[in-house]
This record gives structure tokens, C-alpha cells and sequence, in this order.
């Protein structure tokens, strides 16, 4: 190593050893770090975790500062009195061979009365390097041409930091100016880092107002045009596909995740090679014999919406595939009974477990189910397919999809059928009375244990309940439309689009024991018993009193009457969502009615499930959150979601409309 020239040595070994116990003030010399020994009058006790890189620094670069020491009691040792840190450093590097164990040390040897003042001073008075210069440093060493993994090696640190320091050097000049003027902090450095283009930095922070300059605010800023390597897109496509087409990516350097810290520069050549794939894809969904499929990379919810789903028909299944369904139906009643207690106990390792084991169950079932339905060649010839992704990057392929002027065309072919067959409905017959598809689960339900889901589904049910009663209108056309198909079209079928039963029977409490005390049962509740102090008790007082209600009052009456005959409750392993148009009619919104809390969510879902609700709602908690216990995660989870209008993908997603009153009979949407 480099510490000391030939010239240095011998001019240091020139000057004469201490004389005990005349000792002088202060005197230099050279020390064999054999002969060296802590001192107890060091002022500083903390060594710090870095001798490590000290001692790889002091290997290259030499020892640049002398230690201090005085004379041990026994003559023959020095005990030093700042330097503690080189000192060990040196040892070190003599431990692992690297220089000799007698070594020679450049010592101050100061007198044994000054030793904790010289200690403390030279461990108060000395001024740390700010930042910035540090920074520059580094980006001048690269300008000497000097590599930066002999820069690494020479300080003791990875190449990566050397990375980080030369980022932070080439941030424009008013910026530096004001971090060395403690206008911007090290964090918000680090953030306008991303780019390398100083205007882009310079806008992204001064044209801000002081609130919203947080680090991660100022890095959204100057990414917000650019997909980040966790983008759906370029986990369908791969992030390596991209690349080796030619895509340019950028490192975050100051980002621990590589996902999140990877930005794709070309957004153009990612959305056609996901579109290729894509295209790849659907040529054997075309051979289907299907009147149009199109494949594209985004398929918003408004525009799923314009489409209608077509029936799908439903044979019966064979004696063995009747019993497979009973069997696997058993195994997944007996897995979802076993993981409540699971989750209720808090048994993570084991709810995991029966997890696994219940989305296996749920595949096969789903597996068999799908094969008892399909679409008609007629209907094929009609309808379309939409090929796409889900927010996870996964293929989703929306089969059986109906525009405006097809679903009516299907409609009028469906009537005449019926008139052919004296009356029998496309729902006798087994198609899916709602067009949904028995083998697609709605993104977001497939964690749901059956019991789960029949559980939200009754609070949802008991939202339509309330809702229905406050709106008469619909509560007439929705039992009109019941009683039309039983008593006009020889239909004895309940209307499942609307989910209303002409029978009244409530088992609401029964599937979800909190739902009595929910909102909406216990404004339903309200209403009913405001009503029961109105009417007579007896049959002939109460035909009379209600003769002599105006059509208005009859009509609320018969709302708040039809309402405990809606029933959607439903399973996560059925598709399609009971009540949709009914919703849909009534403007549903059920953050109104349910709150996404631990006990009523997220203590029943596997833990992945939490956090990737998490991510909906405060994407910037999910690590954190992740390092946690279940039951922990849960809490935080309720927590976090209090106002954010998250709702469980089995409730479907409702699209306001606006509830009236008027409308002639015939009249349209």
C-alpha cells in the first residue's frame, strides 16, 4: 500500500524517540501497530459499522491522516487517543494479511495530561464535507478518466453508489445551489434525479407550490408519461421481449425495487408488441366461427359496458359429471369451512395452505361447470370476442358480446323461437337469463370463499332492498316485469336479471349475521315499522284504509312491500351478478350500505388478497404492509380504505343513472 514514501519513512524515523519521563508536548513518530492499544480516554465509544470500507479505503488510497497517542503506563505500548477507527481499520487489514503487524503508524504522541482534550478535539472541531461537494468530487474523479469500480474499490463502497453520487453531481446548477443552501433536501434531490434533462427538473420543482414538492410527487411529475416495468402491459408482454425488440429502459438508481425503479421509454413499441401478441393470440378464438373478435391492450369499464352479454346454453350433465360436481362441490364446502376457522384464528401458514388448496378445487369445478355451456352456433354468428388484458397483465378474453343492433336482432330471433315452442323462455331452456359467462370469475372475486361471497352478496341484496323501497317507480316495473313473464309469457321462472322472488322469504341473517345492524337493514326496518303504525291489523279495516290511500301512497306501499322479494345473494363460483339491471335501474352505489372493514373483509381473504386491495386504494403502503402479520395487515387495511370508496369485486361495478318517475310505456333508454 501507499501510505508513506521511502523519504517520509526515513524522515519520520529521524525524529528522536520520546525520553520518560521528560515527555515533550507533542512529538511525531512511527509506531509498530503492534505496539498500539486503545485508549480509555478516547471520547468517542462508537466505532461505526464502516471499518470494513475504511480499511478496503485505507488499503488503496494509503493512510492520509496520522492517529494520536500517548504513552502507556507500561513503557513499551501507545494508547491512542483519536484515531480509534484507523487504528482498528489497520488492524483489520494486519488480521487479514494485508500489511505486516509491526506496520509502522504515523503518530502524534501528545502529553498524557492533554490526551482527552486532544481526543475531543479532534473529534469536534473538524467539519463534516457537505454533500454536494462530495458529489462533484466523485464526477471530477470520472473526469480524470478514472473508472468508477477503482473509485468504488478506493472508498470501500459498491459500484452502485458511485452510480448514485454521479446522478445526484449532474443535477442542474440551481438546484445544487439551493441544496447546498438548504432550500431542497437530499430526498428531493434524489427524486429530480430520474432525468438527466435540467429544464424538466427546474419546471418539475419550482413551478410546484411548496406542498406538493415531495419527493414522490416530483418523481410522478417527471415519469408521468412513461410505463413503469410493473405495467400490466409489460408484464404480458416481458420486460426482456421489449428490450431485445429494441426498447430503451431507465434505472431509477435511487430505487431498491427494480420494478418499480425501471421505466420503458417507448411507449409505441411496447403497445404494438403487447398488440402483436395480442393478435397471435386470438387467431384460434376467430376459428370459433364468431362474427367479429378484436384484440386490443385497454378495455375501459364504460366501454365494457356498451356491450350486452349473450345467453349461453346449458345442457345437463352427465351421471359422472354429476357426481364430479357433487364431490369437488363437497371438497370446496368442506376447504372454505376449514379456512374460516383458519382465518378466524389467525393461522396464516395453514390458511395459505387451505387456500392453495381451495383455488385448485375452485379451477376443477370451474373446469367441469364450463363445459356443461357454450354459445349456439346462431348466437356465434351474432356475437364477438373481446381479446384483452386485466390490470395484472393476465389474457382476458369477454366472449359472447352483443352491440346495440345485434342484441336486438337476437332478441326478435329469441321471440319467435318462443312463439314456435308455445312460450317456452330461452331461460327454460338453460341459457344464462343475464348473457355472463359461468367460467369467468369478475377480477378480484377469486379469493373469495363461497361463503364469503354469499355473505357480501346478502349486504348487497339488503342495499337493493332499501333502495327499491325508495324508489316506487322502479319497484312497480320491477314486480310488473315478474308478473308479466308469469302471467303474459307462461314463464314460472323467477326474473334473475333483476333478482327479484315473487315469494317473500328473508335469509339474509342466516348467510350474513352482521346484516341486521348493517345501514340498510336498519333503515328498511324503519320505513317498515313507520308504515305497520299506519295500517290496521285486521284484514277488512286494512282493505278499507288502503282504499282510500291515493295511488302515490299505494304505490310507496307496494315499493316498501316488493323490496324484501329481491334476492341476489350469490357464490363466488356463479358468474354472472343476480339484480344487475336492477342495479343498474336503481343507481346502486353501495359504498351507501357496507364498509370495507377487517371484520367484514379482509380478516376472510388470504393475505395477497389484502394487499392487492391495498394497492387500489394506498398503493404506497402495500411494502409496508407486507412485512406485517395477517391480522396486523387487516387492521391497517380497514384503516387505509375509510374513504376511499373501495369495493370488493363481487359487487360489481355500478354505473350512476338517473332514477325518475316518468317515461311511457315502449319508451327507451
Amino acid at each position: 500500500m501507499n501510505a508513506l514514501t521511502d523519504s517520509e519513512t526515513q524522515a519520520l524515523h529521524a525524529i528522536p524517540a520520546p525520553q520518560v519521563p521528560a515527555q515533550p508536548s507533542q512529538q511525531m513518530l512511527l509506531v509498530p501497530l503492534s505496539r498500539l492499544r486503545p485508549s480509555r480516554r478516547n471520547v468517542r465509544k462508537t466505532a461505526g459499522p464502516s471499518i470494513e470500507a475504511l480499511a478496503a479505503s485505507i488499503e488503496r488510497v494509503g493512510l492520509l491522516q496520522n492517529l494520536t497517542v500517548t504513552l502507556a503506563a507500561d513503557g513499551g505500548h501507545y494508547e491512542v487517543v483519536a484515531g480509534g477507527r484507523r487504528s482498528a481499520a489497520l488492524k483489520l487489514l494486519a488480521k487479514k494479511r494485508r500489511i505486516p503487524k509491526d506496520w509502522d503508524v504515523p503518530c502524534l504522541l501528545v502529553a498524557d495530561g492533554s490526551a482527552r482534550t486532544a481526543s475531543l478535539t479532534e473529534n469536534v472541531q473538524r467539519e463534516a464535507m457537505h454533500p454536494a461537494d462530495q458529489f462533484e468530487a466523485f464526477a471530477a474523479l470520472v473526469a480524470e478518466g478514472r473508472p468508477v469500480e477503482d473509485i468504488a474499490a478506493d472508498f470501500g463502497v459498491t459500484p452502485l453508489v458511485v452510480q448514485r453520487r454521479l446522478k445526484l453531481a449532474n443535477v442542474s446548477a440551481r438546484l445544487m445551489a439551493d441544496y447546498r443552501a438548504d432550500a431542497v433536501t437530499l430526498d428531493q434531490l434524489m427524486a429530480l434525479a430520474v432525468t438527466d434533462d435540467h429544464a424538466a427538473q427546474e419546471a418539475a420543482f419550482y413551478e410546484a407550490p411548496e406542498w406538493q414538492r415531495s419527493p414522490a410527487a416530483l418523481r410522478q411529475r417527471l415519469t408521468e408519461r412513461e410505463i413503469g416495468a410493473d405495467h400490466a402491459l409489460v408484464r404480458f408482454i416481458g420486460l426482456d421481449t421489449y428490450t431485445a425488440a429494441g426498447g430503451g429502459v431507465r434505472r431509477d438508481l435511487f430505487s431498491d425495487d427494480e420494478a418499480t425503479g425501471t421505466t420503458l421509454i417507448d411507449a409505441a413499441l411496447l403497445e404494438r408488441l403487447v398488440r402483436d401478441k395480442l393478435e397471435t393470440l386470438a387467431e384460434p378464438v376467430r376459428a370459433e366461427g364468431w362474427a367479429w373478435v378484436d384484440a386490443v391492450p385497454h378495455l375501459s369499464p364504460a366501454e365494457r359496458q356498451a356491450f350486452q352479454g349473450a345467453p349461453r346454453q346449458r345442457r345437463q350433465p352427465t351421471a359422472k359429471e354429476a357426481r364430479r360436481i357433487a364431490v369437488l362441490q363437497g371438497r370446496l364446502d368442506r376447504t372454505d369451512a376449514a379456512l374460516e376457522e383458519a382465518y378466524d384464528a389467525d393461522d396464516e401458514d395453514k390458511a395459505e395452505a387451505l387456500h392453495q388448496r381451495r383455488e385448485a378445487l375452485a379451477a376443477e369445478l370451474g373446469a367441469v361447470q364450463s363445459q356443461l355451456s357454450g354459445h349456439a352456433p346462431e348466437v356465434r354468428a351474432m356475437a364477438g370476442v373481446i381479446v384483452t388484458l386485466d390490470r395484472e397483465g393476465q389474457l382476458l378474453m369477454h366472449r359472447g358480446l352483443l352491440r346495440e343492433a345485434e342484441a336486438k336482432a337476437l332478441r326478435a330471433l329469441d321471440a319467435a323461437r318462443q312463439s314456435a315452442a308455445n312460450g317456452q323462455t330461452p331461460a327454460e331452456d338453460g341459457s344464462d337469463s343475464d348473457g355472463s359467462n359461468p367460467g369467468d370469475t369478475p377480477h378480484g372475486a377469486e379469493h373469495l370463499s363461497d361463503r364469503l361471497a354469499r355473505r357480501l352478496s346478502a349486504h348487497r341484496t339488503a342495499a337493493l332492498q332499501i333502495e327499491l323501497a325508495r324508489h316506487p317507480q322502479v319497484a312497480l316495473a320491477a314486480l310488473v316485469h315478474a308478473m308479466v313473464q308469469q302471467a303474459l309469457q307462461g314463464s314460472y321462472r323467477n326474473a334473475l336479471p333483476l333478482g327479484l322472488r315473487v315469494s317473500l322469504r328473508d335469509r339474509l341473517e342466516d348467510l350474513a349475521p352482521d346484516w341486521p345492524e348493517s345501514p340498510a337493514a336498519l333503515e328498511l326496518r324503519d320505513l317498515r315499522q313507520a308504515w305497520s303504525e299506519q295500517l290496521p291489523q285486521k284484514p277488512g279495516e286494512l282493505f278499507a284504509v288502503l282504499l282510500d290511500k291515493s295511488q302515490d301512497e299505494l304505490v310507496q306501499l307496494l315499493a316498501l312491500c316488493t323490496a324484501p322479494a329481491v334476492d341476489v345473494v350469490t357464490s363466488r363460483t356463479t358468474a354472472s351478478q343476480p339484480g344487475a339491471d336492477l342495479a343498474h335501474a336503481l343507481a346502486l352505489d353501495m359504498t351507501a350500505w357496507w364498509k370495507p372493514t377487517a371484520d367484514s373483509y379482509f380478516k376472510h381473504v388470504p393475505k395477497a388478497a389484502i394487499l392487492d386491495a391495498v394497492a387500489q386504494f394506498a398503493p404506497k403502503e402495500v411494502q409496508r404492509l407486507s412485512k406485517l402479520k395477517k391480522a396486523e395487515i387487516a387492521q391497517e387495511a380497514e384503516r387505509l380504505a375509510e374513504g376511499s370508496c373501495w369495493m370488493p369485486a363481487v359487487f360489481g361495478r355500478q354505473v350512476p343513472t338517473t332514477v325518475n318517475g316518468t317515461g311511457a310505456p315502449g319508451s327507451e333508454d
